[in-house]
């Protein structure tokens, strides 16, 4: 969310955030957008009976903030089938690993384990079936000799913070967008749009 939060200071950028919606009070996510002077909202699930209910409040809160477009950010819950086909190819998530392999969780101990050497991370509009949306854009990272878990997921996380406000610009800019279930460029997209190759150090 901070990086995004960085990129929309850029006047030049093609979104705004028009809000931060957080479904626990009192985390970091909150602070740094009051920090950035960005309205925010908590709508705490524990406060409803279902996830349905939570979501409806969920969606009316966005509605009233004219939210064009949702972006996961350390939103650690499940979505509801009815809010996902609300924001149908409006909502996108990252996700550390290159989908679709590695969907869920432990995507870096995973990858470890099987001994890959590239690993890296892909935004995806959001779609009923977790990690399985359609993809919007990838970032490569390489896996180095001693890596351990930690060591990988940090440097996937700077590679997170450059694809994550790139992935939104694309889509802002109509050059991706949801087609039946896939996510189709425009003819002036090229590769290097939608495939980001992180420096070996």
């Amino acid at each position: 969310m901070g990086a995004l939060a960085r990129a929309t200071m850029d006047p030049d950028f093609p979104a705004e955030i028009v809000m931060v919606l957080s479904n626990r009070p009192h985390v970091a996510g909150l602070d740094l957008a009051q920090e950035h002077g960005i309205p925010i909202r908590v709508i705490d699930h524990k406060e409803y009976e279902s996830r349905e209910d939570h979501e409806i409040a969920v969606t009316e809160a966005l509605k009233e903030a004219d939210a064009e477009l949702v972006c996961l950010a350390g939103y650690m819950r499940i979505l509801g089938e009815t809010f996902v086909n609300e924001w149908r190819g409006r909502l996108i998530n990252i996700h550390p690993s290159l989908l679709p392999s590695f969907r869920g969780i432990e995507t870096h101990e995973r990858a470890l384990e099987r001994g890959i050497r590239i690993h890296g991370c892909s935004v995806h509009f959001v779609n009923a079936e977790l990690d399985a949306g359609p993809i919007i854009a990838q970032a490569a990272v390489p896996v180095v000799p001693g890596d351990t878990p930690d060591t990988l997921a940090d440097r996937v996380l700077e590679a997170e913070h450059v694809l994550y406000p790139h992935a939104l610009s694309l889509i802002a800019t109509n050059k991706v967008r949801w087609s039946g279930d896939s996510a189709v460029a425009d003819n002036d997209v090229e590769a290097s749009d939608v495939a980001i190759f992180a420096p070996v150090d």
